[in-house]
């Protein structure tokens, strides 16, 4: 059992893309982080760390950490694996601040980093990711579908630090929201529930080879419980089908049992649980 280190990200790209996509979109999140390294090389400007664990020549586990963000890890086909590769990045970085990853590899990676390092853990997220082939069209729902523009820049801006704050605990930094506002608004990847005035939010994301992901989703609110975000979300998703992929998928917080059923009455399937760890002194 070896560990391999990729200085370049197309290589690594190379190596790994069979493995990661015979579980697809289990590994979304590492398929869609090496393909932003691979077309935005600039925007990394700390070495990135990507590792292969093999053993005959067969993968057996992957890890990329793009700083200051959270180390992802794939399935790991043996759990030694996480050792080399915990031994490696303890030689290379005086700490870390989150691991993401399905929940057995989460859990394993949390409790070794913390024994080894001597640094407390707790679980920051408990997702679950959905996939979807067919939308179930939800009942009739007021309002119309459409682009985001640069007219709504101030509507995104608000909804974007509401959506973090609600989601993640807390507010987006001004230049995380303008550079956010650019890239959907250059990509044409936000879209808006519309009844009279913008009642909702969802946004396409990060694309593997089959299919594309949904995030950003969000209601105020004031506008709450009246099938506004299930409209928008169907109507991305259609969409998105409709381009030519053959599913979309999105994350939940398990923690929010609303968002878990809106998405699962319109034809979103569960596939996997993921934990995000965090780690202190």
């Amino acid at each position: 059992m070896k560990l391999h280190l990729f200085e370049d990200a197309n290589l690594f790209f190379q190596k790994v893309e069979d493995y990661l996509l015979k579980n697809e979109v289990l590994h979304n999140l590492l398929l869609g982080a090496t393909k932003n390294l691979i077309n935005n090389p600039d925007n990394c400007k700390i070495k990135p760390y990507l590792a292969t664990v093999e053993q005959d020549e067969n993968i057996i586990a992957v890890a990329m950490m793009t700083i200051p963000y959270n180390l992802l890890l794939s399935q790991v086909k043996d759990s030694k694996a996480i050792d080399i590769i915990i031994q490696d990045l303890q030689q290379k970085y005086e700490s870390l601040t989150n691991v993401n990853a399905p929940v057995s590899e989460s859990q394993a990676f949390a409790e070794k980093w913390s024994l080894l390092s001597d640094k407390s853990y707790k679980s920051k997220l408990s997702l679950r990711i959905f996939q979807l082939e067919k939308v179930e069209s939800p009942s009739q729902v007021q309002g119309n579908f459409r682009l985001a523009t640069e007219n709504d820049k101030q509507l995104l801006k608000s909804w974007h630090n509401a959506f973090n704050l609600e989601a993640l605990g807390k507010k987006s930094s001004e230049l995380d929201s303008e550079s956010w506002i650019e890239r959907v608004l250059q990509k044409q990847t936000a879209f808006l529930w519309e009844n009279q005035i913008p009642v909702s939010i969802a946004c396409s994301t990060r694309s593997t080879l089959n299919g594309i992901g949904i995030n950003m989703v969000y209601t105020p609110p004031e506008h709450r419980k009246q099938g506004y975000a299930s409209a928008c979300v169907a109507a991305l998703s259609q969409k998105l089908l409709d381009k030519g992929y053959k599913f979309c998928f999105l994350f939940t917080d398990l923690s929010n049992p609303t968002s878990n059923k809106i998405y699962q009455d319109i034809g979103y399937q569960p596939v996997a649980d993921w934990n995000n760890y965090s780690f202190s002194d």
